[in-house]
């Protein structure tokens, strides 16, 4: 067996619960689950149609490059949300059967095992950051994001000779957990040092449509390279999906997009072990990213449930409403993973402890004290949850 195999932690809602396990919640209250990040919104009729539309087409192979007229939505979506001059679908853009499997194998594509790798990722971070680089053989270098740093990857805290070492970055914006988004100034660093070490960016931004202010959409990764003179994308690949966007996470429908040359690699990989989207999902997603209503009225009920509810948290828990995604990143009184049992035990609410999210580096966890609150079911139940959270939180 691979032997990298043992060196995987077990996932969080796996460690979630085993915590939980021996609880046994008030029967008189409706359980309420704001642990993970699964959109309970409706998915959009228009994703419906289209996909019922398209089942006669069952009967043929999908390509691994997806349909032309995927990846030209794609590429115009792209182009529309960024204000990118140019997407090539040809060679810019490649579907995928959602970002998360992208993530991972993405990975696979990028490392050289024939050298010392390390994959830098920020912390607390999307789990599969780090199974994608165990798994390819290389080391993790967890860069913390903490209050006290503004919630930032810190860069400059890597070395140069460490840097020699660096194969892949990944970074999240709107960030998981926090829904911090990346500042310009950040991507100029982050694209000085990847020309100088020749390392690969992965730039999740599987939360990019999902943000407060209608008025100021997140910046995102091939914008930002555009900003700076890199029209070509260089070294640089972005990763979407229709998830969060268009509540259909079990379409398992998303896209990478960026460095051609990186995508030619990787497309590649993906002949020999990537899974083809089928035709009828290409259809919806077809539909799906050529419509913007959808999108804005989830935006709207994101928005409204942000309002209502952080007020209520903030009563016992000091958070704050964030720039984006749909989380409250909240700091807890006592232990988080004690917090998030006590909680579910007393007020059958399931929050995800923050140290589940992150590792111990250099002595620090940074999720250590926190408790994520996904903001996904509908507005009463949100609210609902809130003020149990209050009140279980007055009660400490």
């Amino acid at each position: 067996m691979n032997p990298d195999l043992a060196r995987l932690q077990p996932y969080p809602f796996e460690r979630l619960r085993q915590l939980l396990a021996g609880n046994t919640p008030p029967s008189s209250l409706s359980p309420i689950n704001l642990s993970i990040g699964e959109p309970k919104h409706a998915t959009p009729q228009l994703i419906f149609e289209a996909l019922t539309a398209a089942l006669p087409t069952l009967a043929s192979y999908p390509l691994t490059l997806g349909t032309e007229a995927l990846r030209e939505s794609i590429a115009a979506w792209l182009a529309r949300r960024y204000a990118l001059p140019k997407v090539d679908p040809a060679s810019q853009v490649i579907p995928v059967a959602g970002s998360r499997e992208a993530l991972f194998a993405f990975a696979q594509t990028v490392v050289d095992r024939t050298r010392a790798a390390r994959v830098v990722m920020p912390n607390p971070f999307y789990q599969i950051y780090e199974g994608a680089a165990l798994l390819a053989g290389a080391e993790p270098l967890f860069l913390p994001c903490t209050p006290e740093n503004g919630l930032r990857m810190d860069f400059g805290s890597v070395d140069a000779a460490t840097w020699a070492q660096v194969q892949l970055v990944y970074v999240c914006s709107p960030g998981n957990p926090h829904g911090r988004v990346m500042r310009l100034d950040e991507w100029r660093e982050l694209f000085a040092l990847a020309d100088r070490h020749g390392f690969v960016i992965a730039s999740d931004e599987c939360y990019a449509e999902i943000y407060l202010d209608e008025t100021a959409p997140p910046l995102g990764g091939l914008q930002a390279a555009v900003s700076l003179g890199r029209p070509g994308f260089e070294r640089l690949v972005a990763f979407g999906s229709l998830s969060k966007r268009s509540n259909a996470p079990g379409l398992r429908s998303g896209f990478v997009a960026g460095d051609a040359a990186v995508l030619k690699k990787f497309l590649l990989y993906r002949t020999y072990h990537g899974t083809a989207l089928g035709p009828a999902v290409q259809a919806a997603s077809v539909a799906a990213w050529r419509d913007e209503a959808h999108v804005v009225e989830n935006r709207r009920k994101y928005a409204a449930k942000f309002r209502l509810a952080t007020p209520i948290v903030q009563q016992v828990l000091r958070t704050e409403m964030p720039e984006a995604a749909f989380y409250l990143w909240a700091r807890t009184p006592i232990d988080d993973a004690e917090f998030a049992r006590r909680l579910h035990a007393r007020c059958n609410v399931t929050v995800l402890p923050g140290s589940f999210l992150s590792r111990t580096s250099g002595g620090l966890n940074p999720g250590a004290g926190f408790v994520r609150i996904a903001l996904v079911a509908e507005e009463a139940e949100v609210i609902e949850a809130a003020r149990r959270i209050a009140e279980f939180g007055r009660s400490l």
